[in-house]
Parts: C-alpha cells; structure tokens; sequence
C-alpha cells in the first residue's frame, strides 16, 4: 500500500517507481548540505558573541585600570552598508580636568538615531596603544589648553613705549614679588624711568620692624620713586592654625592697631592695604571668618581718618570665582589652573555679602578716604558700581588688573572713566614686564581695536581681547597722577621732584 500511494505521489508506471529512490537520494542530500550550512553559521555566531564579550571584557579592564585615558578615541565599525550612513563614532568622554574643544566631523554623516542600549558590533574596533592627541586636526578634538588662535582681521597696532603724562602706579608688591632683591628693584626702576612712572606705591609694607625693612630696602636709593602703605598683622604672636590665639581676638586689638598706624604713619606711611584674607582668610576666635564690617574693628578705620592714611582694601574676587567651575563659567580655564582661587564651595560669604560689607565700612566712615581695589572688584557690572560711587563719596577706585574687565567693554568703560574722572586711579598690581606695562598705554591712550592684554601667550584673566578707551588728555591727567596726589600723602612732593628721563 505504501508503494502504491508513493506512486500516485509521483506519477504512475514503472518509471515513477525508478525516479522515487533518487529523489529521496537528491532530498538527503540537500537536507545534509542544509545542515552544514545550519551548523556552520551557528558556530560562526557562536565565535562572534566569544569574541564581543572579550573585547567587551577587555574595555571594561583597560577603562577601569585608566589604561584609556583622556585622549582615546574608539570609533565602532559598521556592520552593513544599511547602517554605514546612521553609524557614528563613539567618543569616550575625559575625565575631569580634562578640557576639550569638540571639532566638527569630516563625515556629513547625522549622528546616529539609535537608541542608548544597542551596542554597535564592534568587529573592526581596536583601542590605540598611541592615543591620537587631542590637537584640533585632522577632525580630531582640541584640547583648551592648546587653543592658540590666530586673528585674521588687520588692524591697526599702536606701539606706546611712553605714558602720555607723568604716572603714579598706586597698586604694586615689591615685598611680594621682588623679595627685596636690589637687583630686580634697580631694574624696574630703570623701567619706570623709560615709561614715564613717576612714583609706585608698594602696598606690602606690614608694620613695625618689617615697616621698617621694607622702607630701607626701598629708600635706600630711592626714597622719592616709591610710596608705602602699611599692613594690620591680624595673627601676631598667635599660632597659625589656631585662631582662637591670634592678636585680633584680644579685647585691646584695636586700640593697639590704631597706635602701631600712627607709628608706621611717623615712619613714613602713607596708607593701608587691606588683603583679600580680611573676609575670606582671617578667622575669628570660633574658626569663622572675620567679618568685614564687625563694630570691633571701627577705630582702625577712624585711626586711618584722623592720620590721614588712605584705606586701599580688597574685597572679595571677580564674580567668576564665586561661580561654579563648570562649562558656564567665562573663567574656567583659569580657575581650572588655579582651583585655589575659586571661593564658590568651602564655606565661604557669597560675593554680593562681602561687597555690601565693605560699602557699610565706607557708609560709617566718610571722614575716611577708601580706594577699592581693582575696580572695586566689580568691573562687570559698571552701572552698580557707578551707584556705589554716586552713594560714597569717599570711596574712590582703581585700575590694576582690570584692563581685561574694562578693555572688553569700551564704550561702557570710556563714559565710566570720563564720568568718574576725579574718582579712579591708576595701578598695574606690578612690578610687571615692560611688555605688560605698555598695554596700559595703549588701552588707555589708543583707539586701537581687538589686542591682548597681557604678554603671555594663553590670556591669563579671560579668554578674550580689548580694546582702547583713547582717553581725553585732562581724563588722563587725573587717572595718571593728579587723583593720587590729591588723596595719598607723599606723592605730590614727589612729583614735584621728579625729572623725567628721556631715552
């Protein structure tokens, strides 16, 4: 029966009986091929998931190990021509500290639309021993500290070797930066005499014996170039790392504060600066930071009033270093060079606490004359800080430091300077090279457009350029030296005696 159905299955007659085993034959035989075929593709799976799951192993060993580092680069394969055009390389992202400029792709390719959990085949993916560096080229990224760009824009370049007029520098630390070397004092007053600086005021005086050094190493030769202020010694004979036994915290502080003035004002002195640690340094019996305006501290400033010392203070810090280092911070590369120099975590007063401060100090003191240091250190925002001007008239401001601040706002900066005439002073926060020093004559003096502000070759304090305020003669006048003659003890008779050295 079995034959027969296998006949009516495929025809009758003798000739089906003949053809039905050899079609069974050329059956098997597909059917074994069809295997082969099956059992070869399935070990060919099985040798790609082997392989994925050791290149994944050994990523995740090298990535965990630091092996990669901030400048490895992995770009996936793609695994067929249908996915060629939606494929993207992968980027692995650096670690902190790690700054880097993104570039765009030589490829028009659109990133890839996949989803975040499929994971490319990495067939042709092998990590580089040599990591390519982050160089900006080739389509690679740029890392920020090596972003040297080259304007193309011509311009105009004004060489000022000269101030226009007779200079008083108000904002310099001979202390701090020469280290009472003579050699380094011979030589910037060499430099004073090429650019026209009649006067420096060194602000790093101290008091008592260290008064006394300072203005020995100082006048030894030159008693007419330089001006000193002196400086409190909150710390005394208390132990640094315990505030609680510092001199500050005695009761009678104050009182001996104002008399150890009086004897620097009998040695010479003609001011005092207060550093930025007076809020942000200094601590109190407790551990907390001395508060600016604390009442205890009322008869220094009065002290300053009667003897005549101008008070140069300090306050605070640009508004950048009071925000967070991240990717909205104008600052970052600086701060992420200098982290010390960032007050937005640690405990510190916010900004707008320490500047309202200090104008509260000014506020109970008018009989004494204040100078705010580097623009008041609100240079960003020049409206508020006309307010301050036009609410104290004892406050007055200078310039050290901030060129980068005014230089990239011109016309604000200008009509603040021309406005302001009779209220701002000139400083650098030198001694500087002379490279440095002549920029504040031509941001000054020049119309010139879109130049540095500083000598070195990566901006220090912003990353960007000024442009010059080309001051009126009498603004320029007042800014240079008539402002500082009429408010800091000293200057004027040492104007008077100096003879400019023409080169």
């Amino acid at each position: 029966m079995s034959i027969v159905r296998s006949k009516r299955t495929f025809g009758g007659g003798r000739e089906a009986d003949s053809r039905f085993p050899e079609a069974v034959s050329r059956f098997r035989r597909k059917r074994e091929r069809h295997g082969a075929r099956l059992a070869l593709l399935a070990r060919l799976a099985l040798f790609a998931r082997l392989a994925l799951f050791a290149r994944l192993a050994l990523f995740t060993l090298l990535l965990g190990a630091g092996g990669l580092g901030a400048h490895t680069r992995i770009a996936w394969g793609q695994d067929s021509p249908n996915t060629a055009a939606s494929a993207a390389p992968t980027t692995l992202r650096p670690p902190a500290g790690a700054a880097v400029l993104p570039t765009q792709s030589s490829s028009s390719a659109p990133p890839s639309s996949a989803p975040p959990s499929s994971v490319p085949s990495p067939s042709t993916a092998t990590p580089s021993a040599n990591p390519a560096p982050l160089d900006g080229r080739d389509g690679r990224d740029l890392a920020l500290r090596l972003f040297r760009p080259e304007p193309s824009v011509k311009l105009r370049r004004t060489v000022v070797e000269r101030a226009r007029w007779p200079v008083v520098d108000i904002h310099t630390h001979f202390r701090v930066k020469t280290r009472h070397s003579v050699e380094a004092r011979d030589a910037y007053v060499e430099l004073m005499d090429r650019n026209g600086i009649a006067v420096c005021v060194s602000l790093d005086g101290g008091w008592g014996e260290p008064l006394e050094e300072h203005a020995a190493h100082l006048w030894e030769r030159y008693r007419d170039r330089f001006v000193i202020f002196a400086n409190i010694d909150w710390r005394g004979q208390g132990r640094e790392t315990e505030p609680a036994t510092w001199d500050c915290q005695r009761p009678e502080f104050p009182r001996i504060a104002a008399e150890r003035l009086a004897a620097a004002r009998r040695l010479g002195a003609s001011g005092l600066k207060l550093f930025k640690d007076f809020g942000l340094g200094y601590r109190d019996a407790t551990g907390g930071l001395l508060r600016v305006d604390d009442p205890r501290w009322d008869p220094i400033w009065e002290a300053c009033g009667k003897l005549g010392m101008p008070v140069l203070m300090h306050t605070a810090d640009p508004s950048a270093f009071f925000a967070p280092i991240d990717e909205k911070n104008e600052r970052w590369e600086e701060l992420h060079r200098r982290p010390d120099w960032s007050f937005h975590k640690g405990g510190f007063p916010a900004r707008a606490e320490l500047l309202a401060a200090r104008n509260r100090v000014i506020a109970r003191h008018p009989n004494t004359v204040f100078i705010a240091a580097h623009m008041a250190n609100d240079a960003e925002d020049l409206a508020e800080l006309s307010g301050w001007l036009d609410k104290y008239p004892n406050l007055h401001v200078e310039l050290a430091s901030r060129i980068s601040e005014l230089g990239r706002q011109p016309y604000s900066a200008r009509k603040f300077l021309i406005r302001y005439a009779d209220r701002v002073l000139f400083g650098t926060d030198g001694p500087w090279p002379e490279t440095r020093v002549r920029l504040y004559w031509r941001f000054l003096e020049t119309d010139d457009e879109n130049f540095a502000y500083s000598e070195k070759d990566f901006p220090p304090q912003g990353f960007w350029n000024i442009h010059g305020l080309f001051l009126p003669e009498e603004t320029l006048k007042k800014l240079y030296h008539e402002n500082a003659a009429r408010l800091i003890p000293g200057i004027r008779e040492r104007l008077e005696k100096w003879q400019p050295v023409r080169q």
